[in-house]
């Protein structure tokens, strides 16, 4: 069999398993948990790698600490900073720290308190500025040309994928029986790291693994890159699953990326948050977005399998806020959740005789308004807006119905 590691840019399975030994100081071996209730929908074995309980609430403490291992004393003594909104900043944090660095992280303004307060925590100091996470790296970048300090990228850089990869190592032995392995890409760091040292892994032990990545339709320029031959910039349409909402690949990532993994597809925020509602339910896992869209591409069959595969977890650090959206869009895109308005005559007794008829079809009422105020009301009209739990499509159908029946016309609106 041909020596895969001469085919696949970027760390060698040596440096993939001498990684692992550093970053086996500080994270932990996440589990691998089973799905029966993916299984039976994807047709195999579904196994989840739970990266979203490592240390930090995700896999970038393997990539932060591996890049921070290999700083010699000069650059050590200079210090650290790195940009970002959530989960490479604690990775840097809770690395520096460890390693007796100082760290210092540029973070957006509005980013959320949460992910500020445990950056903080992991004893870095956090410098606020900019409003987007473009603006925060050049600011990173020029504070590092100022200081002299080390700059940590998030993904593209031959240590922090020799770091993820150590990931794709612990999934071959926890699932040795998988066949294919769906994982979230972002700038690609994660992914070039799994793919390349689940591919070389695989060649020696004389077997065939795919790896298939998972990208926001809002933010994909893997799969532009990739259809160009080269990385690409792609406009970043707001996502769900910010933390891999980036507009270009990493340049040593895509060089990988095209070498070792063998297809990325794509998934709605409505297919994110179908997943993420699954795992909360079904699993009893909390997930962040991006950490969910490998799910999501098993969920809606974007991806084929033809033996167990595993969907990698990527991390959990979602905030609470967020998480309170994303549940409620996540009912309504799986017919859990349904709004919907009802023009009305402008006299007593119309609120009550609603009320009867979705007692009569067993939907709960959460939330009413009632108002006169509308360009499209009659003056004698009134308009009543109503969000209601029901159990799927067909009791949302049901429900429909049964107002429909008595006269009236429910107007359902989208989440």
């Amino acid at each position: 069999m041909n020596d895969v590691s001469t085919t696949i840019a970027g760390p060698s399975l040596a440096e993939f398993v001498a990684a692992r030994t550093v970053v086996g100081r500080v994270a932990r071996q996440t589990p691998m948990e089973s799905s029966r209730f993916l299984g039976r929908t994807v047709g195999v074995p579904v196994y989840l790698k739970c990266e979203n309980l490592q240390r930090t609430g995700s896999y970038k403490l393997r990539g932060a600490y591996n890049r921070l291992s290999a700083l010699n004393d000069d650059e050590r003594a200079r210090g650290v900073v790195a940009a970002s909104a959530g989960n490479h900043a604690q990775g840097v944090a809770y690395a520096a720290r460890e390693l007796g660095i100082r760290a210092t992280i540029f973070m957006p303004v509005g980013v959320a308190l949460p992910k500020l307060e445990a950056t903080r925590a992991y004893g870095a100091e956090v410098v606020l500025h900019g409003d987007s996470v473009g603006e925060t790296l050049q600011a990173a970048a020029a504070f590092a040309a100022d200081t002299g300090a080390v700059l940590i990228p998030p993904f593209d850089h031959h240590d922090i994928i020799a770091g993820q990869g150590t990931l794709g190592l612990e999934i071959l032995e926890q699932a040795p029986d998988a066949t294919t392995i769906v994982v979230p890409i972002g700038g690609g760091g994660l992914a070039a790291g799994i793919a390349s040292a689940v591919k070389q892994r695989a060649s020696e032990l004389g077997r065939a693994v795919r790896v298939v990545g998972v990208q926001a339709e809002n933010a994909a320029p893997y799969v532009a890159s990739l259809a160009a031959g080269a990385p690409v910039q792609v406009p970043v349409v707001p996502t769900i699953a910010d933390g891999i909402a980036v507009y270009r690949p990493g340049e040593l990532n895509f060089a990988v990326i095209r070498d070792a993994v063998d297809e990325v597809v794509t998934v709605s925020e409505d297919d994110i948050a179908r997943a993420l509602l699954v795992l909360l339910e079904r699993a009893k896992l909390v997930v962040e977005p991006a950490g969910a869209v490998a799910v999501a591409a098993l969920m809606t069959g974007a991806v084929q399998c033809d033996g167990p595969v595993v969907a990698v977890l990527s991390g959990g650090n979602i905030d609470p806020l967020l998480m309170q959206r994303v549940i409620a869009h996540g009912l309504a895109a799986s017919d859990r959740y349904l709004s919907l308005s009802i023009g009305l005559p402008d006299k007593p007794g119309q609120l009550a005789r609603i009320a009867e008829l979705l007692a009569e079809a067993n939907a709960n009422v959460i939330e009413v308004l009632h108002t006169r105020h509308g360009s499209k009301l009659q003056i004698s009209e009134v308009e009543l807006k109503l969000s209601v739990e029901i159990r799927g499509p067909e009791h949302r159908d049901e429900v429909i119905e049964v107002l429909r029946r008595a006269g009236y016309d429910p107007v359902i609106h989208e989440e």
